[in-house]
Parts: C-alpha cells; structure tokens; sequence
C-alpha cells in the first residue's frame, strides 16, 4: 500500500496547526522535491498569484499595481534529524505543554512544538503561507504593498546550491523589491541586516621524520602555536553601525596535522573563521584577517580564502522598512550570524530579518517554537501588510 502524498490543511487555518504540517514533511537538504510540490500546488490555488517554479524554489507574486513591493523569503529545507536517543526535534512533530500547563488536547499559546524546523524555520514558513493565503484568494483584502513569497531549498548546505542564489542569477527580476524580510527566528524582534562571514584555510609547514629521532624533523603542529595564541588572544570589536552593534568574531575552527603514531607532521591546517560588522566589505574583511595573521609570521602565500560572504547593512531608515519596525513593534536588534538578508542587500534591496522561535533553539535536539510566538508573528506581518485594516 502507497503512502498518500503529504498535503497541507487549507492555508486560513490556525497558523500552529499549518506549522505542524509543514514539520511533518521531511526536506532535509537535498530532499526539498516533497515539500516544494506542496506549497506550489497550495499557491498555484490561489487565484490572485502569479506563481513560478525554478528547481525547487517557489516565488509567488501579487500584480495590484501598487505603488512599492516587499519580498517575504523563507526556506524550505533543514538540517539532518537528530541522532541523540530520545530527541524531540525530528520528524513527525509533536505538541507538548509547557512547563506548569495543563495539557488542552488543541495547540494553545502556551503549547509548544517540537520537530526539525520548528525554528529554523518551517514556523517561518507557516507565517509566510498564511500570508499568501490571506491575500491571494478572490475575496481576500488588498494590502499596502505588493508582495513577493519566495520559498527556495539549499539553505542549509553551501552558499553555491543555495535556491535564492540560483534566482539571484538566473531570475533577479523576480527580486525586485523595495524592502524584503526574511523570516528567520528572531524570537519575533526586528534584527536588522547581519554580519559577514570568510573562512580560511592557514597551511603551517614542516619536515617529516621519525618520532624515535624527532631532533632531525621539524613538528608542524608545534609550529602552528604562535598562529593559535595569536588567535587565542584577538580580541574582537563592537562595531556600531547605523545604531546597531554588531559583535565581531575571529576564531580557529578546525585543524588537521600528522599522518602516523609514529611520524612528526610535515604539516599543519588551521582553519580560520572571521564574522564581521556590515561597515566592511569583503576586501576589508580579508585585509584584517590578513593583518591578525601577519602578528604570528604567516605569510598570506600560506593562506587560502575557502568561503566568503558579505555582510548586510540595516537599512532600518528605508521609509518601508521603518514601517515594518512600527507594526512589529519593539526595538531592532543587529543579527550576529549570516543570513541571506545579505543577498538582497547585495541586489540593493533593504532587508531584516523577523520571524517566530529562538534562534539558539535551532538545529538543536529539542527544536521546538511556541504556537503563540508563531500567532503573534502572523499578526505583526498582517498589520503592516494590511496599515488600512
């Protein structure tokens, strides 16, 4: 007996309960196909949307012929299941009550759900449905602004499969925009553009000998402890920029050295991560890093840049974007970590990012979101969407 394909419950039902349908879809990266067939068939229903497929990227559009256009963007895949004995953010999803509540047999806003994705960021994902659904039906009330959803996969791999980046390069007409908000988990605060982040790949040589006479080689490992103690020892800035403060990192991430028990390494690998305040560009970013590495004697022939990608400015003082700020309420924040709001910065497009969950919840063992978070997070979006009702 065939399992029946996976389906969503119409998209003007209780946000929560479309979040949980959305958990219940496996799209771990690489295996997106499942879930981006239903959210295309759930938009290509609605009468008001023009909705186009690239791979397993959605993008849906209104056309009222309004005077300024926003992007909602979410993504569609996640990081593998949890292999912990026991863990609760997997698939299928489950509701729990919170600490203290009496369970209500129904999702209540103190229930919380549990599943891979709840934060990161099917909860996201939820919102961003529920939005198309409420204005893309014949009946439904025209917002202030043109909207543009897009739903894309490869988030959580490397930057080069990314589907946003795929439209980027192959469709960015379909981004043109005079604001964009990426609903990552904010814990519903307006965090405003995000740090850069490059990576690098610092090669320490040596001689190779036997470790029974150590004396004729040279231990590359050892060699790498002036590169590590510089690291050890950077202290990162607090760079404000346009009132925000974005905190800075510069840290070893990973090493790799030897070949035997028995062999001093001839060489030492240290790689090398950098996130950065959006008052730099990618140049800047490297020259520092450069700079920092100079102090423990490595040459930059002994260094290579593996990964890079740019920071995002706020750009809360867009006209659009500081009407987000007043139907969300609360006080913007800077986004520490990268995300692709920088894509859209990259486009010219001013972007934040504001969505329901913890972020320090996400890939976690016990990923879960709030149904009320994922409510309250709906209702902010449909206030601004909507400033006349």
């Amino acid at each position: 007996m065939e399992s029946p394909s996976p389906a969503l419950p119409p998209l003007d039902s209780d946000v929560a309960l479309l979040t949980a349908a959305l958990l219940d879809i496996h799209s771990v990266s690489d295996h997106e196909g499942p879930l981006a067939d239903v959210v295309e068939a759930a938009l290509r229903a609605l009468p008001r949307l023009r909705v186009q497929r690239l791979g397993d990227t959605i993008v849906a559009r209104t056309d009222f012929g309004l005077s300024s256009r926003v992007v909602l963007a979410g993504h569609l895949d996640t990081v593998p299941l949890p292999t912990t004995p026991g863990a609760r953010g997997t698939v299928p999803s489950r509701w729990e009550p919170a600490a203290g509540v009496v369970p209500s047999g129904l999702p209540e806003d103190a229930d919380l759900l549990y599943g891979r994705g709840a934060t990161d960021m099917k909860s996201g994902v939820a919102v961003q449905l529920a939005a198309a659904g409420l204005l893309g039906h014949d009946a439904g009330p025209i917002p202030g602004r043109d909207v543009t959803w897009v739903f894309y996969d490869h988030e959580e791999v490397g930057s080069e499969f990314s589907g946003l980046g795929r439209v980027v390069r192959d469709a960015p007409g379909l981004l043109e925009a005079d604001f964009a908000v990426l609903l990552e988990p904010t814990d519903g605060v307006v965090e405003g553009g995000c740090n850069g982040t490059s990576r690098y790949r610092v090669t320490v040589p040596g001689v190779a000998a036997h470790s029974g006479r150590s004396w004729r080689g040279v231990n590359a490992i050892h060699a790498a402890a002036p590169l590590l103690s510089v690291l050890a020892a950077y202290e990162p800035a607090t760079v404000t920029v346009e009132g925000l403060d974005y905190r800075e990192g510069l840290n070893a991430v990973r090493i790799h050295g030897g070949t035997a028990g028995n062999v001093i390494p001839d060489a030492c690998t240290v790689e090398v991560n950098y996130r950065f305040a959006p008052d730099k560009d990618l140049r800047q970013a490297h020259e520092q890093v450069f700079s920092v590495l100079a102090l423990a004697g490595v040459d930059r022939d002994r260094v290579e840049i593996t990964d890079e990608s740019a920071a995002a400015r706020p750009g809360l003082h867009h006209p659009a974007a500081a009407a987000f700020v007043a139907a969300v309420g609360g006080s913007p924040q800077p986004k520490y970590g990268w995300t692709d709001v920088a894509r859209f910065s990259a486009l010219g497009v001013p972007a934040v990012n504001f969505g329901p969950g913890d972020a320090l919840l996400a890939h976690s063992d016990d990923e879960h979101v709030s149904a009320g978070a994922v409510r309250d997070c709906l209702a902010a979006l449909t206030r601004w969407l909507l400033p006349r009702v």
